[in-house]
């Protein structure tokens, strides 16, 4: 055992996700209302973390979620195939016209003191129709799973996909995986579908079964109820406030070894002073704090976790899996889009202190 954890040492899957996969449209700099043209990325809070285990890691890693059989679902299994995730798929048919529909958020990236805006079109989504007994977890299993995955903004879209967490969760428990949940506390989603007291209720139930788990003091607050910090933090980044927290989570939820968060104080939309912070098996361990030059923040703390859980999976010692996670959150906000396009080698020269210059 390390960290607390019974990490399993092998098996057909490093990793598997469970949410909803999106399409992200991004005018970049410009506003939505003068948008001439958009790029598309394909995201999703859970998705996120399996795509980047496997491009930059190597892991191997899956996805359970929704696929709409027509041309906008076409374009999200093809990328979630380029980026070497294993997709499990509940199929819909659309329609042609009301759906139901794979998911589109819409996020411009801001640019200075202007921030950016993300907004959602989840109308009939196929996600939020995923319910328990729509997967085989024991087919899906049957070669082994080391670690599972979900989070608070899968469990927001429907009563029926926080069930379908928990019974994930207690199939990954089955297979002796360990499992992890990032809070991703959205208010604009949680606000449609029961508001605050249903996201506590829900979310409670969910992290009895949580080993790992992922969230900010916000996150805490707002989704466990967990109450603020006694110490005022001096600054953003300063982890004492977050640590002081801890205590409350564990006390609640004995069965958590690891609580982890970024840090971030942002000076402007470009701007960003950047740092981490996990609590694991009783000890605390800080990462540095790096100035940030960002082209888009949206992902970037999809990009600690990822970088966080192969730190773990790889048995790496604390501090170092923490700074790994550091390290690929702040270059995953260095690149278009919600997933990675970093290297495993980038990765671990920036952990270890890499400058920006110019590699020949």
């Amino acid at each position: 055992m390390k960290y607390g954890l019974n990490i399993p040492r092998n098996g057909a899957l490093d990793l598997l996700s469970l949410g909803a996969v999106v399409h992200r449209l991004d005018p970049g700099i410009v506003p939505f209302r003068k948008a001439a043209e958009c790029t598309i990325h394909v995201s999703g809070g859970e998705y996120n973390v399996a795509a980047n285990l496997s491009d930059c890691f190597g892991l191997q890693t899956g996805i359970a979620t929704a696929m709409v059989d027509y041309p906008i679902g076409d374009l999200i299994a093809e990328r979630v195939r380029a980026m070497g995730v294993r997709p499990f798929y509940k199929h819909f048919k659309h329609d042609g016209v009301r759906g139901p529909n794979m998911a589109a958020v819409y996020s411009d990236r801001g640019c200075g003191v202007r921030a950016p805006v993300v907004f959602y079109n989840r109308c009939n989504e196929a996600a939020a129709q995923l319910k328990p007994g729509d997967f085989n977890w024991t087919q899906i299993l049957a070669g082994g799973l080391r670690w599972f995955h979900s989070g608070g903004i899968f469990a927001a879209l429907s009563p029926t996909t926080a069930e379908l967490i928990i019974e994930g969760m207690e199939a990954a428990k089955a297979a002796r995986a360990v499992v992890s949940f990032d809070l991703n506390y959205r208010a604009k989603l949680w606000n449609t579908s029961g508001g605050h007291e249903r996201a506590a209720a829900v979310l409670e139930r969910i992290v009895r079964n949580v080993d790992v788990l992922v969230g900010n003091e916000e996150d805490l607050q707002l989704g466990l109820g967990i109450a603020g910090p006694a110490v005022a933090a001096q600054s953003k980044l300063d982890p004492r406030a977050f640590s002081g927290m801890i205590h409350e989570v564990v006390r609640k939820y004995p069965q958590i070894k690891v609580v982890a968060t970024t840090l971030r104080e942002v000076h402007s939309t470009n701007r960003h002073t950047w740092s981490a912070v996990a609590w694991i098996d009783g000890k605390t361990f800080a990462a540095p704090a790096c100035e940030l030059e960002v082209l888009d923040r949206v992902g970037g703390g999809d990009g600690f976790a990822s970088g966080l859980f192969y730190g773990l999976l790889a048995g790496e010692p604390e501090e170092e899996a923490v700074k790994l996670g550091w390290a690929h959150g702040a270059l995953l906000t260095t690149f278009p889009g919600d997933t990675t396009m970093a290297t495993l080698e980038q990765v671990r020269a920036f952990a270890q202190g890499a400058s920006a210059r110019i590699q020949r």
